[in-house]
């Protein structure tokens, strides 16, 4: 039996006739006249695995989902036409980045996002919070917000919540994330109260100036037409009228700081929740620990968003503790070391032993790169640096992980979730050297840190 929040929604179908600026007007449609909503269809008994849908001004996303990373306006060695046809129902794209470089003077004149990067899907839009904490150069937080010398060339900027919400509103994001504060690994206790108790103070002035601007729009707004609603971004006002805003728990390993942000976050009442500052740096078990100690404290009628992550293990770990979405760098990343995943583990293609290899990246793949290819073709690309060679490990890596999510909520639907996740796990092999490569996007001093750490840690 479905289990609904909210209001009934009219019924989605993807009409095979109809024309893909038919089918984003009819979502808009909808979309406008009810409220964004979360729809529960599904849970798993042996687990908190549920299956879910949310409605987005661009569209339906089905839950459990993955939304691969497009940081600048692109997923990497994608074009928007094959992540359709891989059935990617939504992406990821980030503030910061974005900000940096084009501007949004050169975004605005476009159209906005969606228009920009000329996708017609929902669109996330991460704050920024993350990195700057990664990236940036002499960075100094206040309470008003950051200063921060972007990681380009250096100029000096400032962000507060307002104005990360303003930026994500011109954007024309779906779902835009509130500022917050990604605390260190390792970090000490005090440290990381005062970041989750600010976090909060920032995710309230995030929801005061939503509220402001869907109040107040500006005298000059008109009835959209048919041409500004299918632009995504139509006017900013507008824009943050059909934005979702989800709110970032944060609390670094500490359980009774991520029990005290979820609580505080979740009084603010936003769309959605999403679980920050993980997988910085951390063991796997206090990441998971982490999610445990946040979750309960989370509406079940709002969606659960885990930031960052992760292996394909760690994403069916997440799912049986009740998070819905997912976001990471990892299959793009990966393939431009030329390394696939497959449901044992990764496969690094440069290696010899590939060279005669006639058989595809992995057996009964539907993706394309394995329906053509072979593994040994894929190497010589690799290591001829020819760019089809990374295109096709990351178009089957993003498969893998798409499908990965799609057998999930198969799995939750028949009841045995569980039983898949086990199996999945005990089959599959996590490689270190993989989970290295997902903390590249940081600063040589970070990195710095985390392998200081590390080796505490063993002592």
């Amino acid at each position: 039996m479905k289990v609904r929040f909210g209001a009934t929604p009219k019924p989605y179908t993807r009409d095979a006739y109809a024309t893909r600026s038919e089918i984003r007007l009819r979502q808009f449609h909808e979309s406008r006249t009810s409220c964004p909503m979360f729809e529960l269809l599904a849970e798993d008994p042996q687990s908190k695995a549920r299956r879910a849908r949310l409605t987005t001004a661009h569209g339906v996303i089905d839950t459990p989902a993955f939304i691969p990373v497009g940081t600048q306006g692109s997923v990497k060695a994608m074009s928007p036409r094959e992540l359709r046809e891989l059935d990617a129902q939504i992406v990821l794209g980030n503030t910061y980045h974005l900000f940096v470089r084009p501007g949004l003077d050169v975004i605005k004149h476009f159209g906005g996002l969606h228009k920009f990067m000329n996708w017609d899907g929902p669109i996330l839009t991460d704050s920024g919070g993350y990195q700057i904490f990664s990236l940036a150069r002499l960075r100094k937080i206040t309470e008003e917000g950051v200063h921060f010398q972007n990681h380009v060339d250096g100029t000096p900027a400032f962000i507060s919540p307002e104005i990360a919400m303003e930026i994500q509103a011109a954007l024309g994001s779906d779902i835009a994330m509130t500022l917050d504060e990604c605390a260190p690994y390792p970090c000490d206790y005090d440290y990381a109260a005062q970041s989750a108790e600010m976090t909060t103070r920032w995710a309230r002035r995030c929801k005061k100036w939503k509220e402001q601007n869907i109040q107040h729009p500006t005298s000059n707004v008109q009835r959209p037409t048919q041409t500004a609603e299918l632009s995504a971004i139509g006017n900013p006002h507008f824009a943050v009228k059909r934005q979702l805003v989800f709110g970032i728990v944060q609390g670094a390993t500490f359980d009774d700081l991520r029990k005290s942000s979820a609580q505080a976050i979740v009084d603010l009442d936003f769309d959605g929740y999403a679980i920050g500052g993980v997988s910085v740096g951390e063991p796997e078990e206090e990441m998971m620990r982490a999610v445990e100690s946040a979750g309960p404290y989370l509406p079940k009628n709002k969606p659960r968003y885990a930031m960052g992550l992760g292996t394909p293990p760690q994403l069916l770990e997440m799912i049986a503790r009740g998070m819905d979405m997912f976001d990471c760098v990892l299959p793009t990343r990966l393939a431009r070391n030329g390394t696939a995943f497959t449901a044992t583990g990764t496969v690094n293609l440069k290696n010899a032993e590939f060279v005669l290899d006639k058989s595809p990246i992995e057996e009964n793949c539907a993706c394309y790169a394995c329906r053509e290819f072979s593994r040994g073709y894929i190497r010589h690309l690799i290591k001829a640096e020819e760019i089809l060679g990374l295109r096709l490990i990351a178009l089957h890596n993003l498969h893998f992980y798409l499908d990965l999510m799609r057998q999930a909520r198969e799995q939750i639907e028949s009841g045995s979730f569980d039983q898949f996740r086990k199996s999945f796990v005990s089959n599959y092999k996590t490689r270190d050297v993989d989970l290295a490569v997902g903390h590249q996007e940081i600063s040589p001093d970070l990195r710095m840190k985390l392998r200081l750490g590390r080796r505490l840690r063993s002592k």
